[in-house]
């Protein structure tokens, strides 16, 4: 399905969604607690249905109500065998593996997209030294066999955090303690980060090491019920369009948020925005931009909002340290470039990053949203500083972190128009 943005001057408020990245590790966290748990506020994007969908397999039961997920674990791992397909996911594959390993459950793992073809080697080439046996023929289906053992992780640190974070969520539950020891520097720490916060509100203590993490076993997690963070991934959106072209106030951006991504607001006073916080709100307001220097290695998925906000900052803007983007749902560097390179943008391809100089406005035409969200919501944005319409196709893919992004784009003055929409 395509959808058509017309050109728009943002002005409005609008709600930061739950946090996707919070919701998923407090779903795990409550599901390995055993018990009942309640978390708010929780959207149901496609990728959150897939672990819930996954926890479920594996002896979880979920009730969805009003906005609060309750989720009881008190049948987890009771099954000792799964079929757990987890979408176009990577959360849920790679937290799950080593946790459905911990558990002594046999299973098949499948996805859908890209997924089959994302990187777990990781996993395959550590997991057997820990007693689990790993059939895959490179990337999914993958199924898993024996039992998790406790001991040394030797893991880079530079290929997906979440690989880290999986390894976390499984090792207590082990009788022997643990270590994760970096190989290479890590990147998006600003994630791990996260998932230790969310274990901790579980009861479960993560000690950090100048050279990773120590993880001492045997520990429980306890019932507890969790409030979410508001999305930051998903506020740079709206916080980038009020950046280039109007004044738009996010709601529910918590300034204290585990996130990485709340460096959006410093990047766009960078940049020469206007940002203005107050507690948990921002409210950015349109300024002369000029070009600056962005290493993304922390903040890998804001990169294709900031190429939106470098194509119309005075010089020429660089990214950098972000070559991990074509390992996403699209190759994130080229889909990026090519994407604002067809409305009238000026970007270049660099192998791990992009080089963006400053136009005064993009001229519209037709967007390939190749199937991804971010790609889709980034073209949404270009609409605040087009002279002509924008016509982007793979329109509903934003389901599958924002469903309800369309109507936040509309409060912040947006007009999309989906195909066959009356």
């Amino acid at each position: 399905m395509n959808v058509t943005f017309q050109p728009f001057t943002p002005q409005g408020t609008v709600a930061a969604p739950p946090s996707k990245s919070d919701v998923h590790r407090a779903i795990l966290c409550a599901a390995l607690s055993k018990g009942v748990c309640t978390i708010t506020p929780v959207a149901l994007s496609e990728d959150i249905k897939a672990t819930i969908s996954c926890v479920e397999s594996l002896g979880a039961v979920t009730r969805m109500e009003n906005g609060t997920l309750t989720v009881d674990g008190s049948g987890m791992f009771q099954k000792k065998t799964a079929a757990l397909h987890c979408g176009e996911s990577g959360s849920t594959l790679r937290f799950l593996i080593p946790v459905t390993a911990a558990g002594g459950v046999n299973a098949v793992f499948t996805g859908a997209g890209r997924l089959p073809e994302r990187p777990i080697g990781i996993y395959t080439d550590a997991l057997p030294k820990a007693g689990v046996q790993c059939d895959t023929a490179g990337g999914l289906p993958l199924t898993i066999s024996g039992q998790l053992r406790g001991g040394e992780f030797k893991i880079p640190g530079d290929v997906s955090s979440q690989f880290i974070s999986g390894l976390l969520f499984a090792l207590p539950l082990l009788p022997r303690d643990s270590r994760i020891v970096l190989t290479t520097p890590v990147q998006s720490v600003g994630y791990i980060n996260m998932t230790i916060r969310t274990m901790a509100k579980f009861g479960v203590e993560i000690g950090v090491m100048d050279d990773g993490w120590y993880i001492r076993g045997n520990q429980r997690y306890v019932p507890s019920d969790y409030r979410t963070d508001g999305d930051w991934s998903q506020a740079a959106f709206f916080m980038t369009a009020g950046a280039i072209g109007g004044d738009v106030t996010v709601t529910g951006a918590n300034i204290d948020s585990a996130q990485g991504d709340r460096r959006i607001a410093a990047l766009l006073r960078e940049f020469g925005a206007e940002v203005i916080q107050d507690g948990g709100t921002v409210r950015v307001r349109r300024g002369e931009l000029k070009a600056i220097e962005i290493d993304a290695s922390q903040i890998p998925d804001l990169v294709p909002i900031l190429a939106v906000c470098a194509s119309f900052a005075k010089g020429t803007t660089r990214i950098v340290n972000a070559a991990r983007l074509r390992i996403k749902e699209s190759d994130r560097l080229q889909t990026t470039a090519v994407l604002l390179n067809s409305l009238g943008g000026k970007v270049k391809e660099l192998p791990d990053g992009l080089e963006i100089t400053g136009v005064k406005e993009l001229a519209g035409g037709h967007a390939d949203g190749c199937n991804d969200h971010r790609i889709v919501m980034s073209a949404a944005v270009c609409a605040a500083r087009s002279a002509g319409t924008i016509t982007c196709t793979d329109a509903m893919s934003i389901n599958k972190s924002y469903p309800g992004f369309y109507g936040d784009y509309r409060l912040a003055g947006g007009i999309a128009v989906l195909e066959n929409e009356p």
